[in-house]
């Protein structure tokens, strides 16, 4: 693409880049991707169909882990055509307005699995800090509206971010740092002033990421507290378990999270390949970790797994 000024009427395509400086490497990074790809699209799907068929899954806890499950097969549906088409294909090109939408997926879910894993430390909170009323305040309308909350925020949060991008000037050679499409990639690339982008994209971080982040802590500073509370070690310790699966959870959420920002931040000098695997490892091991984890924390899931998997009776 040469110098010439594009304006948001032309709408330039972008050039999707693999991983520049391992381009020899490419296919086993597609296998691996693919096999990431598989474990997360299957994972999450049995999860689902193990919470529908097992009734005594038909709570609160399970719910959510049901809206994680779907919110991580929307992650993995998100970013799987254009890493298809660039590692397997070698199609780079994507049309300005493809582009948009694939950045709007991309951050809706990452903001939704962010509230998700919030509305889970409360349903923590509650079963351990208050158990006697956990069946009152966690009714089957409050679970659906805090999931609905959580969908309408990401919504609002992101639906401004392409009509942001698409009013300012494009005059450079669009070539982007992934094989998807990502904000703080996107915003390097206009020529005209960036300011509102930044403001606005700094504040719909720190209003989901970094809220969502201090009230999980909260919510955990208040369960370590009613379990320091329990006289007997070994009650302590089963109660903190049910907790276990949900930690990892945020940990393998906000980890790579923090990872990704830091790197952007404070490695500009680091070689792109390393920024490029840190936003893969952001974006596919969450939702191909989390149903494994639940599968092997959670007894019910575990034996209808098995169930399922060898045909055995429990």
């Amino acid at each position: 693409m040469g110098e010439h000024f594009h304006n948001s009427s032309e709408l330039p395509p972008f050039t999707l880049t693999g991983l520049p400086g391992m381009e020899t490497l490419q296919h086993w990074i597609f296998l691996l991707l693919g096999t990431l790809y598989i474990i997360s699209i299957v994972g999450n799907a049995l999860i689902l169909f193990i919470i529908k068929e097992k009734q005594s899954l038909h709570q609160p806890m399970y719910y959510f882990l049901a809206l994680l499950s779907v919110n991580d097969l929307g992650v993995s549906s998100s970013t799987l055509p254009t890493v298809l088409a660039t590692f397997c294909f070698h199609l780079k090109k994507i049309s300005f307005d493809s582009c948009m939408a694939q950045m709007f997926f991309i951050h809706f879910f990452s903001f939704t699995e962010s509230g998700i894993l919030l509305v889970m430390s409360f349903d923590r909170y509650v079963a351990i800090c208050n158990p006697l009323r956990y069946a009152t305040v966690l009714t089957d309308a409050c679970v659906a509206r805090m999931g609905m909350s959580v969908i309408i925020r990401s919504f609002c949060m992101v639906f401004p971010l392409p009509f942001l991008l698409k009013r300012l000037p494009f005059c450079k050679a669009n070539v982007l740092s992934h094989a998807y499409c990502l904000h703080p990639d996107l915003i390097r690339l206009p020529c005209g002033d960036i300011t509102i982008n930044n403001i606005f994209g700094l504040f719909i971080v720190i209003s989901t990421f970094g809220l969502d982040s201090v009230l999980i802590v909260i919510s955990y500073v208040l369960i370590l507290r009613s379990v320091l509370a329990i006289a007997s070690w070994e009650e302590r310790l089963k109660t903190l378990n049910t907790c276990v699966s949900h930690m990892c959870a945020v940990l393998i959420f906000y980890v790579p999270m923090v990872g990704v920002s830091m790197a952007a931040r404070y490695g500009r000098h680091a070689p792109q390949y390393v920024h490029t695997l840190m936003s893969l490892i952001y974006l596919f091991v969450p939702p191909m970790l989390n149903p494994v984890i639940y599968s092997i924390k959670t007894k019910e899931i575990r034996q209808r797994l098995f169930k399922i998997l060898l045909g055995t009776k429990f």
